[in-house]
């Protein structure tokens, strides 16, 4: 196995930096290898243009997100923190307002959940003149609360220090703290009653622009269960599907010049015409990388893995590290399986012998040669080895002898 593998390895290689069995110069090998490197970038950059086109989960259901925060969340105040945080003041410079749900998913593949889109509305439908006025005035008595709580904090933090002045007997001019020990008791108490004639405006004001209709709107739509569920359901079944949605486009995208490289290189070969098999080799290279990463990626996130990694959670008990312990022993066995698979069905030497023998090519470089060639003309191969049964010449490669017809060994 370890032969094949190394011929196998040797062939890539000739393949990559020969013209028809000529090895090409150094300037053009690293020519190619730049516009290698081009073209792969161009490559990676399509794949991952056409794995945004169809609607992520979080574009089909963007509302899942903020919904699902509200829901969580154990504030006392969660009503209002959530229509004050959806309220638009387009007059404040610093006001963003984000695309619509509808404006977003443009450009993609999908739709955007109806759900979603009802929530949107009643969301832009807080934003009205009464609310913004009430939204103001809240910020503004919110303001002179924080104003006198910080003027608080601010006097007990100074207090051993315009405590020490005193005792020293500075001068208040001299002091460079905003009230003295002694009027520091009667400050906060003065800021504390402040502070308790406006809360009570603050709840209230709170509480108004909760009650107003569009909010009762909104809130009800956020507490309905039932939608909720819904969404919820449906965002997390997107989410279980989309690797695999954008591995399927990403194989739309790569498998047509998969086959189109494969094709040109094919017929180059076949016509000597060397350059073109060169650099078809190459983007035939170039193509196979991406879907092989991609094909990869898809084993750690496709929803086959999803599936048996939840499977096996189960069985062995929700121990997770057991699952992995299983992904490390699972994944070299499948890629043995793989590579079996092709050494004996795609890249089996006797298969692609038997088809050049009959096609009067070349058993190793698969170019065209005349009948009773011994060794091929354009890669010196010898296509012949002694019967170890009736010692006449027969095909290399080939299961049986045909003059005699015994077993031929592989590799003699």
């Amino acid at each position: 196995m370890f032969s094949r593998l190394r011929r196998s390895v040797g062939r890539f290689f000739n393949k990559s930096r020969k013209i028809n069995h000529e090895p090409i110069n150094k300037v053009s090998l690293l020519v190619i290898i730049v516009l290698d490197l081009f073209i792969l970038g161009s490559v990676f950059a399509g794949l991952e243009d056409i794995s945004r086109w169809p609607l992520s989960p979080q574009q089909t259901y963007p509302c899942q997100q903020e919904w699902q925060q509200y829901r969580n969340s154990d504030a006392d105040d969660k009503d209002y923190s959530m229509i004050r945080e959806n309220l638009y003041f387009p007059e404040d410079d610093f006001s963003y307002r984000p695309p619509s749900y509808q404006e977003a998913s443009e450009g993609h593949l999908g739709d955007v959940s109806s759900i979603c889109l009802r929530y949107e509305r009643a969301e832009n439908a807080l934003s009205t003149s009464a609310s913004k006025t009430l939204a103001k005035s809240i910020n503004d008595t919110q303001a002179e609360i924080d104003s006198f709580t910080n003027k608080n904090i601010n006097i007990r933090q100074q207090y051993d220090s315009t405590l020490l002045e005193e005792i020293a007997g500075q001068s208040r001019e001299q002091s460079i703290n905003d009230v003295s020990a002694r009027e520091a008791r009667q400050e906060i108490e003065q800021n504390e009653r402040a502070i308790a004639q406006r809360q009570p405006t603050l709840d209230t004001l709170k509480a108004t622009l909760v009650a107003a209709p569009e909010s009762q709107t909104f809130l009800n739509l956020l507490n309905d269960t039932e939608q909720f569920n819904s969404v919820d359901e449906a965002y997390q079944q997107a989410a279980f599907w989309y690797p695999s949605i954008q591995l399927l486009f990403q194989g739309i995208f790569l498998l047509p010049l998969i086959v189109l490289a494969s094709a040109i290189h094919q017929i180059a070969q076949r016509k000597n015409y060397g350059y073109i098999a060169l650099i078809s080799w190459h983007l035939l290279v170039i193509f196979c990388i991406p879907l092989l990463w991609k094909i990869f990626e898809f084993f750690q996130f496709g929803f086959l893995i999803q599936w048996l990694i939840e499977a096996l959670e189960v069985l062995l008990g929700g121990l997770r590290f057991l699952v992995n312990y299983l992904q490390i022993l699972l994944f070299p066995v499948i890629g043995f399986g793989i590579i079996k698979f092709f050494q004996k069905f795609v890249f089996n030497t006797r298969l692609q012998a038997a088809n050049r023998v009959q096609k009067m090519r070349c058993v190793s470089c698969a170019k065209r040669i005349r009948k009773y060639d011994v060794y091929c003309p354009h890669c010196s191969y010898k296509q012949y080895q002694k019967c170890h049964s009736c010692h006449n010449l027969t095909y290399r490669h080939l299961p049986h002898c045909k003059h005699c017809g015994s077993n031929q060994p592989l590799d003699l």
